[in-house]
């Protein structure tokens, strides 16, 4: 019988390299752990994300800055800070991120996709994953695809994080074979300093991160069928100490983790710290 492939998205995968132990308590363990509170850049990326989404479903005449307020308002998720005049903060901040941004857009062009879902089965991976936006432009052979992600965290990036992005990777490789047109260029979009860090692939380098995403699905299966067998969860997944553990959604749940003192809900979009989650 053929082994089973393994189902994922880019965070189940960015879970397990980030930690082991966290992947099984987000993935494994039923019931799972309890979650920390939420973070508020998390509410924060997903308020920018929501409102960018709906600011394309807009008819192109509607697509001006002045609707930004409206969209923002609409979207905003509340949850994670530290008190309302925090929050407000945030918010103008949000709203002028967008309205900064909308400004380097075309109103009348429409992208290929507004957070299309993109899949693709290979030997060992059933991947799907929601892009951000992907594009189509001009390019040598004829229209190419490029990957647009959207970052709203303080530290900026440049075309390392472009390049080494295992998500960016496959999302490329999927959306290429989803709609038969080439896909290597990827961006990252990152509002707050409205710069955009970008890679072309190759070939071969989007080939090196598939490989990457199937020897990490292949160790996930491995340590979970050795738990389905009667191994201690904890050897089969071990913890990955590190200033991460800060930001963990399962640190107090964690024996490793809860030896670093945890992070404010609302720290990072404050000040930057050390060992802060990417935000989106």
């Amino acid at each position: 019988m053929p082994e089973r492939l393994f189902v994922c998205t880019p965070s189940k995968l960015g879970a397990y390299a980030d930690c082991p132990r966290r992947y099984r308590y987000a993935y494994v363990d039923r019931p799972a752990p309890p979650k920390g509170p939420p973070w508020a850049h998390n509410s924060l990326g997903a308020s920018v994300h929501t409102a960018l989404r709906n600011w394309y479903a807009l008819a192109p005449e509607r697509r001006r800055p002045e609707a930004l307020a409206g969209l923002l308002r609409g979207t905003w998720v509340r949850e994670g800070y530290r008190d309302e005049e925090q929050e407000r903060a945030a918010y103008r901040r949000a709203l002028s991120w967008l309205e900064a941004y909308v400004e380097t857009l075309e109103p009348d062009v429409d992208p290929l996709g507004v957070e299309r879902v993109v899949a693709v089965k290979t030997a060992v991976l059933a991947f799907n994953g929601r892009a951000d936006r992907i594009d189509s432009r001009p390019g040598p052979d004829g229209p190419e695809l490029v990957i647009v992600d959207y970052k709203t965290g303080r530290t900026g990036l440049d075309a390392d994080d472009a390049r080494g992005s295992q998500a960016l990777a496959l999302y490329a490789y999927a959306a290429e074979r989803t709609f038969r047109r080439p896909c290597r260029r990827v961006e990252l979009h990152h509002l707050p300093t409205g710069t955009v860090a970008g890679h072309d692939h190759t070939v071969e380098s989007l080939a090196r991160q598939l490989s990457r995403a199937e020897e990490t699905a292949r160790d996930i299966m491995a340590a979970e069928k050795a738990v389905a067998g009667g191994a201690d969860p904890d050897e089969a997944f071990p913890a990955d100490p590190s200033p991460r553990c800060g930001w963990c959604d399962y640190r107090r749940s964690c024996p490793a983790g809860s030896q670093t003192p945890g992070k404010d809900p609302w720290a990072a979009v404050e000040r930057p710290a050390e060992g802060a989650p990417a935000q989106e």
